[in-house]
């Protein structure tokens, strides 16, 4: 039987009936409706990694630098003084009549201002649920970025102060003495590791010559750099000995801390403190507040919340205890 009667007695057990005149095509494959595809859509191929990567800031250092950072006061607190009393007085010879010799004390109050500020975190139902969708937790990465953001201000703070109010910083504190200058540039070829040694004595002496005798090589010190001036203390000597490595053995209560900020605009900064005397500290990083947070705020779709905090900047109790040199 030929194709074309099984095709005939096909419409009419089916009892489809085709308009008069149409012809099958055996020979050709009918056209696609669909648009030509050569595979899946990307994203069904695509990882998604769950680790959350964040940015990096520069480290904060200046409360591991000063070694005490205290709570002075609230956030009613607007300025904050201390004693500082200087003894005084005189002997004459002994006699049994004689009324001669004299002592006293002399006080001033010197005083600092407080600083607050705030940042404001906001976020929207629907802003927060898209961000649940890739799998963040949007709410607690805004939360963690305020907090961020006043522990940077802070930080800040405590090296530079607050301008315009009598509140400074462990780098532009006014009763600071002037920075002396280092023999040669650490960084350069030339400046080997006996060099450097040298101007870290040079300092330690202008502490002596500002204390008056009142530290010793054997003091609890601090010396604070930037990351650049850092690297130097690694250099050798002809014995191949670092730099930190002597330093150690002639200071052997020294602490050596990097921060950023001692890179500056006029070159490179180093500073050597002696963290307390007769057990008072030389300096202390001062705040009135600590993330201070406000009620959450709910309006018609979305939340905002304030937090805020308080800043002394850092109160130098005894300036002759910290030399500066610049240029290293």
């Amino acid at each position: 039987m030929s194709v074309k009667h099984q095709f005939e007695l096909m419409k009419q057990k089916a009892g489809v009936h085709f308009p008069a005149g149409y012809q099958m095509t055996m020979d050709a494959q009918p056209a696609l409706v669909t648009t030509v595809n050569g595979g899946i859509p990307a994203y069904m191929s695509q990882y998604f990694d769950p680790t959350t990567i964040e940015v990096l800031f520069a480290p904060m250092k200046a409360a591991e630098i000063v070694g005490i950072e205290k709570k002075m006061g609230d956030w009613t607190t607007k300025s904050m003084m201390f004693p500082f009393v200087e003894h005084s007085g005189q002997v004459s010879s002994y006699g049994d009549y004689n009324t001669n010799g004299s002592t006293s004390a002399n006080v001033n109050f010197p005083q600092r201002q407080s600083y607050h500020y705030q940042t404001i975190t906001q976020w929207g139902d629907l802003e927060a649920d898209l961000y649940g969708d890739a799998r963040l937790a949007w709410t607690a990465e805004l939360n963690q970025a305020s907090i961020l953001t006043l522990n940077k201000f802070q930080n800040k703070s405590y090296f530079y102060g607050i301008a315009g109010l009598e509140n400074y910083g462990l780098l532009n504190d006014p009763s600071l003495s002037a920075p002396i200058t280092p023999a040669a540039q650490w960084s350069l070829p030339t400046t080997d590791s006996i060099g450097i040694y040298n101007d870290v004595l040079a300092l330690f002496k202008q502490l002596q010559s500002q204390a008056d005798g009142l530290v010793e090589m054997t003091d609890s010190m601090t010396l604070a750099l930037s990351p650049k001036s850092m690297v130097e203390l690694g250099k050798t000597n002809q014995y191949n000995v670092q730099v930190r490595e002597v330093l150690k053995q002639n200071f052997p209560n020294l602490r050596v801390v990097s921060a950023p900020e001692y890179s500056t605009a006029a070159g490179e900064l180093v500073q050597l403190i002696i963290d307390k005397i007769n057990g008072q500290p030389t300096a202390v990083c001062g705040f009135t507040e600590k993330l201070r947070a406000h009620p959450i705020i709910r309006e018609i779709s979305s939340f905002k919340q304030k937090k805020s905090q308080g800043t002394f900047g850092t109160i130098i109790y005894r300036p002759f205890a910290i030399a500066q040199m610049l240029g290293v």
